[in-house]
């Protein structure tokens, strides 16, 4: 068999593209925003997971562009060798400060994030204990350990305790889970993971992109939210969200972070943060510690959304006081009909498809950001219902194409 047969076979992108309807690669023609340029258009941005609007800070742009100006547009080299500077060590002294951790690690990509901190915690003597709802990348980072991965359902204690029940005793077990998850919002049971990580002598890591920021005293997370910060062993988070640059970190004790640092390959082997990715995060950083107001902002704005939404007589998922509103559609042609219409008349959405949801659960996921006004998001929310409304539950796509 020809190594490329399953790319010729690959058709679905293409026959999307054929109905009119594929929703992807959209081009920005200006800065990430509440409106944005795109395609020669303004569209309402609700699908950025830019929550507290400091992409478009000028005090965080000029933070880098003076970082470039000090020391150039990259390294030229890994953290491990010449690629550290005093910017990396102050914002790890900043984060874990910050997290109310003893030490932190710095990531090229929050993707990274996760595969350099699991592949290397896990051996072959231990077990990863994995939400089914984890991001991508926690899954690629299992894989590619050593480590035995076990999944329990979303959420669902029950299964947790049943499947670290039959854990053998004498093997490392490591709960992972994301503390705000990517497509519902909902915010995972950390006091009963907490609870059941000391029954059976586990270790926890929370994957908190989507919490750090939002959630939490002053905008620190998911183990903040819950008061547990001492009781979380790993706190993982990424740069591109909250903190509106690119980037991953890692906070933990010194051990594990000496552990780390030594023995993560993609760590190791990838080139570090330019230094104007880093001045942007201790910019974005110093913002939120000093005007805690963004998160109330952020909170208050994104209730109204949900409101608004309801009012509308539109199906959402609101368990949880976070930015995301998952907003069903049913099944992937109409998620897809509905972004394409979206997208004309003004409003950016991400949709979101299988594998990611099943057939029946897709859904259109909104996301608000603290820069969100109520006449902004009206006028969204207006046109939102309009097209919704005004769509068929047409069938489900047939399997070949997903």
């Amino acid at each position: 068999m020809d190594l490329f047969e399953k790319c010729d076979k690959y058709t679905y992108a293409d026959e999307i593209k054929e109905m009119g309807i594929y929703p992807f690669f959209h081009a920005l023609e200006s800065k990430q925003d509440v409106v944005v340029t795109m395609e020669g258009k303004e569209r309402i941005m609700l699908g950025s997971n830019n929550y507290l609007g400091l992409t478009s800070d000028k005090r965080v742009a000029e933070a880098s562009s003076d970082a470039v100006m000090k020391f150039g547009t990259g390294v030229s080299g890994s953290r491990f060798l010449n690629g550290t500077t005093t910017y990396h060590h102050l914002l790890e002294e900043e984060l874990a400060d910050f997290l109310n951790k003893d030490y932190c690690i710095t990531f090229s990509t929050g993707f990274q994030a996760n595969l350099g901190v699991i592949s290397a915690l896990a051996g072959r003597h231990d077990t990863i204990f994995c939400d089914k709802e984890n991001h991508a990348s926690i899954y690629d980072a299992c894989r590619l350990s050593y480590g035995r991965m076990v999944r329990y359902e979303h959420n669902d204690m029950m299964d947790l305790k049943r499947q670290l029940e039959t854990h053998e005793e004498n093997r490392g077990k490591l709960i992972v889970t994301d503390g705000v998850f990517s497509m519902s919002g909902e915010i995972c049971k950390l006091p009963e993971i907490v609870e059941l990580a000391k029954q059976y002598h586990a270790r926890i890591l929370v994957d908190d992109a989507h919490g750090i920021g939002v959630i939490g005293k002053g905008g620190r997370g998911t183990a903040s939210f819950f008061g547990l910060e001492k009781d979380v062993d790993v706190i993982l988070g990424t740069f591109s969200k909250s903190l509106a640059s690119l980037g991953g970190f890692a906070a933990s004790n010194q051990t594990v972070n000496n552990y780390i640092k030594h023995n993560s390959r993609p760590f190791i082997f990838s080139a570090a943060l330019p230094p104007a990715n880093i001045a942007a995060v201790r910019k974005s950083l110093e913002i939120l510690k000093s005007e805690p107001e963004i998160i109330s902002r952020l909170r208050d704005i994104s209730a109204y959304c949900k409101q608004q939404l309801k009012q509308n007589k539109l199906s959402i998922l609101d368990t949880a006081p976070t930015p995301i509103i998952p907003l069903y559609t049913y099944n992937p042609i109409r998620t897809l009909q509905a972004c394409k219409i979206l997208f004309e008349k003004g409003v950016y959405v991400n949709p979101v498809l299988p594998p990611a949801v099943k057939k029946e659960d897709c859904m259109i996921r909104l996301i608000c950001t603290a820069n969100h006004t109520k006449q902004i998001i009206d006028k969204a929310v207006s046109i939102i219902a309009e097209v919704l409304h005004s769509l068929p539950f047409e069938p489900a796509m047939p399997e070949d194409m997903l």
